[in-house]
């Protein structure tokens, strides 16, 4: 092993910390986050809501599972770089395809380890999120310093351009058996359902197709009219990075949906888009919320979620008639919302990625419930046959 350390972080309030690269030999410059998860990795480096992004890993090992085909949430690696303690020399999972290191160089990557995570997390928390540069090229951190405060805040990024699908296509992958009963796939409904793409997951789309329904996504630069031309029972506005206020197209084509009667479900930046189609406002948090440990709660009732935003809702801002149903309860920040008498809703937290327990399924069965008593409204409207293929 090289004992000499070859790797910077440098961060823009001048933070400078020494380490071991690995991935690819080159310089990323992003905001610099923190996420608490003890799992998954590879689900939150392809995650898009990462577009943009250093990941630092407070769990102090990674690799120990290698990289596999089947848990991407994306085509490849969405975050800019990965700050961590130690990677693990071996994977032991019968599930791995990919070392992690290997993996990171092939998709242009870089990674730096045998840092004091706890420290820099600590200094993250104490000063807020800020950007940052991971450099395993050579490059001096007076020059890193330079390039990291010339880079744009994340504050007014409208990142989902750069993650959001170019094209529509249908979701035509179906669903995997899960060991929960209560998650099994199902064949029936078949709940027409248009989901624009601020950066989706691919475990949202899995979820949807689990409780019935046919996604078909279009970009996030979709218009009124795209949507309503695939004739949908239900609209849906995925996670994605950035700042929510930036996404202006969202906003204004979600503030046109909000004014028909179909059922519109926001996840992540979908329930900020909602808000501020609404005429609220977002704010930055001084670190965020990401993990898999979130309480959020209303109602004496308590999830636990997992999460991945750097922003939030002003509940202040909210017009009458909407009603927050969630909390985070660790901060008291707004978890979830709804219209009053109106089939639409959207949640904070991710409840596809089930971090263990499956607390927030339920809020898929709350959409298709939606969908289905349109159906029962309107008994005329086209319905396809059970199971059959997507249009």
């Amino acid at each position: 092993m090289n004992n000499q350390r070859d790797a910077l972080v440098v961060l823009a309030d001048g933070w400078l910390m020494a380490g071991w690269g690995f991935g690819a030999k080159t310089t990323a410059i992003g905001e610099v986050v923190f996420n608490t998860g003890m799992t998954g990795y590879q689900e939150v480096i392809t995650d898009p809501s990462y577009g943009g992004q250093l990941i630092t890993f407070t769990y102090p090992e990674l690799g120990n599972t290698g990289i596999n085909d089947q848990d991407y949430e994306s085509q490849g690696p969405a975050a800019r770089g990965v700050i961590c303690r130690q990677v693990s020399p071996i994977a032991s999972s019968w599930r791995q395809q990919y070392d992690l290191g290997d993996w990171l160089h092939r998709h242009g990557v870089v990674g730096i380890r045998g840092l004091d995570t706890r420290a820099l997390v600590r200094h993250l928390r104490e000063q807020g999120a800020m950007n940052g540069a991971i450099s395993w090229d050579g490059t001096s951190a007076a020059e890193l310093l330079h390039a990291v405060r010339s880079a744009p805040s994340m504050e007014g990024l409208d990142l989902t351009s750069t993650v959001s699908t170019p094209t529509p296509f249908q979701w035509n992958h179906p669903p995997e058996a899960s060991l929960d009963p209560r998650l099994q796939p199902s064949c029936g409904a078949n709940y027409r359902v248009v989901a624009i793409d601020f950066g989706i997951k691919r475990g949202i789309l899995q979820r949807l197709s689990s409780h019935g329904c046919a996604v078909t996504v279009l970009p996030s630069t979709a218009d009124y009219d795209q949507v309503m031309a695939y004739e949908p029972e239900g609209i849906f506005l995925s996670n994605g990075p950035g700042d929510p206020a930036a996404v202006h197209s969202g906003i204004a084509l979600t503030r046109r949906l909000l004014q028909q009667e179909r059922p519109v479900f926001g996840i992540c930046l979908g329930c900020q888009i909602i808000a501020l189609a609404l005429g609220a406002q977002t704010f930055k948090l001084t670190y965020g919320h990401r993990g898999l440990n979130h309480p959020c709660g209303g109602a004496g009732r308590v999830e636990i979620t997992s999460q991945n935003h750097g922003f939030a809702i002003d509940p202040n801002t909210l017009p009458p008639g909407v009603q927050v149903h969630r909390h985070n309860l660790n901060d008291s920040t707004v978890a979830g919302l709804e219209l009053e008498g109106r089939p639409i809703f959207g949640i904070q937290y991710h409840p596809e990625a089930s971090p263990g327990p499956h607390d927030a399924d339920h809020h898929f069965n709350r959409f298709t419930a939606f969908m289905e008593k349109g159906r029962q409204c309107c008994p005329g409207s086209p319905v396809l046959s059970p199971c059959s293929p997507q249009p």
